[in-house]
């Protein structure tokens, strides 16, 4: 992904997290409790574009946040 897409997906993930009223170290929790090791510092770097999301990483957020592929990828 390029930086930019990068940033806008991060940035579409929080305003969804946001919407559940979930808070980035409860999301680093689910995340880590479906396998992902990630921090709260990690999963914040995510939302700004600042880390790349691995492919297990966006399904599970996906499953998190109950919302489907087109809805993560506006």
């Amino acid at each position: 992904m390029n930086r930019a897409y990068e940033t806008k997906f991060g940035k579409n993930i929080r305003e969804l997290r946001e919407q559940k009223h979930l808070t980035q170290e409860e999301m680093s929790a689910k995340l880590q409790l479906r396998g992902c090791d990630i921090t709260r510092s990690a999963y914040a770097k995510l939302e700004v574009g600042q880390r790349h999301f691995y492919p297990d990483e966006i399904k599970q957020i996906k499953e998190i946040l109950n919302v489907s592929y087109d809805e993560l990828f506006i």
